[in-house]
């Protein structure tokens, strides 16, 4: 695509040849003779590049810097007078100016300024990018929610964050404890490093170390190149352990000692490796469980457990339910582009009546599956999974042998009853009288 200048200046020969030198350059150029023309045009287009004369009648080029500053704080101006002063300079480069030149302008010169504003303006875009990217992490994907319950794991989280100690987050499975995680690490002064992370319930003893620390060429079979273990890669960033409760009593020591001094060996070699990461440890189970039953070391505990944060199941905070699923709804509508915008009362209702022992994972499944089953309209409770009917219908049958088993009882008593009676009309003698 073409770049676009923008030059304003006074002076006709100037402008003129200003614009056919920038044309030939390859450059879309609109030339303007005044301040007031220049804030019209600016006003109805953008351009990366402006050519500004400070010294012009009616508005000087200083005031329509400042107004069109205002206008997009990111545009690239450079400012061109005959009447050079270091007053005017710094003065200009104060409200915004990527550069100052004077009269006469050398064309070579000034193109190679204008290619190297766009190169610096090309890298700070980027990075603005990159920093509005980061910015969207902070909320990642399911980490939604206004209920109390939540509103006081985003206090913990912001709380924690900056602090750059240790996490243990306990929680159910599908309640989102990696996205805890992630929230601490992008809101953390390590968030331009990466998070790494591990599944500690997903490998056996041998797999896991040579995963966490690394290993040399030909530490054991199969091992045919030197590689760098999730500790190394955390680097300046995060590690997150998730399900540390799984982890052999041999791991846990030598977990132990790397989170307490930093320091590591790869599998097979020899060589002290430092790495400056934090730890985030998540679990399913109790680790204080797991430490009374003698399976969990205390000291690792410990060492885990400075500061903790647990998620509630979504049981226990039905008020977001209605949120998570009109999120769910509405990311898997555009991802599979179906036209599908709301949900029926009763498919809310079965939403909001079920118990959910899958917490937010097991939701965002029911809602992809209504959403692949339903092509447009609205969801309907026929199109979600057997399993949350079938706990309906569990609940209706558990309600009607209740009501039998009341009326069970009543029926009995009312036999006993009779039978007492006739009992003692017989005994009385009035039972025949009565017959």
């Amino acid at each position: 695509m073409m770049k676009k200048i923008l030059v304003v200046d006074d002076e006709k020969i100037f402008r003129e040849s200003l614009y056919h030198w920038f044309l030939e350059e390859g450059f879309e150029v609109t030339p303007v003779d005044s301040g007031e023309e220049a804030l019209k045009v600016f006003e109805v287009d953008r351009y990366d590049i402006i050519l500004l004369d400070i010294k012009m009648p009616g508005m000087s080029g200083l005031e329509l810097l400042g107004k069109i500053m205002h206008i997009d704080p990111n545009a690239t101006i450079i400012m061109i007078t005959a009447f050079a002063s270091v007053t005017t300079a710094i003065q200009a480069l104060k409200e915004g100016a990527y550069d100052y030149v004077t009269k006469p302008v050398d064309p070579d010169e000034l193109t190679h300024l204008i290619h190297k504003a766009l190169k610096d303006r090309e890298l700070v875009n980027e990075n603005r990018k990159l920093k509005e990217r980061i910015e969207d992490l902070i909320k990642p994907d399911n980490l939604i929610g206004e209920s109390p319950e939540m509103r006081k794991i985003y206090e913990l989280i912001n709380t924690v964050a900056g602090a750059d100690t240790t996490v243990l987050i306990n929680g159910e499975s599908g309640t989102g404890k990696e996205l805890v995680a992630k929230a601490i690490h992008i809101n953390s002064s390590r968030k331009y490093f990466p998070m790494i992370t591990v599944n500690c319930g997903a490998l056996p003893e041998t797999l896991l170390e040579s995963e966490l620390f690394g290993h040399e060429r030909g530490a054991f079979t199969g091992a045919q190149y030197k590689r760098k273990g999730k500790f190394e890669l955390a680097d300046n960033g995060t590690i997150f352990l998730d399900e540390i409760g799984l982890v052999s009593a041999k791991t846990q020591i030598d977990l132990l000692r790397v989170i307490e001094t930093k320091q590591f060996t790869r599998v097979g070699g020899n060589d002290l490796i430092k790495s400056n990461f934090r730890v985030i440890c998540a679990t399913n189970e109790l680790l204080e469980g797991l430490v009374k039953a003698g399976t969990f070391r205390e000291e690792l505990y410990y060492r885990l457990n400075v500061f903790s944060i647990t998620i509630p199941p979504l049981r226990d905070r039905r008020d977001d339910i209605v949120l998570l699923a009109e999120y769910f709804l509405k990311k898997f509508s555009d991802g599979m582009n179906r036209n599908i915008k709301s949900i029926s009362k009763d498919a809310m209702e079965f939403l909001l009546g079920y118990s959910w022992p899958g917490n937010v994972r097991e939701l965002e499944n029911a809602i992809e599956r209504a959403v692949v089953m339903r092509r447009s309209g609205e969801i309907k409770a026929e199109d979600l999974p057997f399993n949350i009917h079938a706990h309906h219908a569990d609940e209706e049958e558990g309600l009607s042998m209740i009501e039998k088993n009341i009326l069970l009882k009543c029926w009995k008593s009312i036999i006993l009853i009779s039978q007492k009676c006739q009992k003692y009309l017989g005994s009385t003698g009035l039972h025949s009288t009565i017959r």
